[in-house]
């Protein structure tokens, strides 16, 4: 197994923001030009378990957003 590796951002390029939540966590991915700018995750805190799929997919985004 090896490390990922990160591309730098350039300036002038448009970002994809990747978004996905399951019962476990909250997990995103900013993309640019097909390469990996950044990861980020989290677990769920404990009230956001008995979310709904809807809401916890539109957690997962406003999270994206927040980093």
């Amino acid at each position: 197994c090896s490390a990922p590796i990160l591309a730098l951002p350039e300036g002038n390029k448009d970002f994809i923001v990747y978004c996905d939540a399951s019962i476990k966590g909250l997990d995103t991915v900013l993309m640019q030009r097909e390469k990996v700018i950044s990861y980020a995750s989290r677990q769920l805190k404990v009230h956001e378990k008995n979310y709904t799929t809807h809401d916890l997919e539109l957690g997962a985004v406003v999270f994206a957003l927040k980093i």
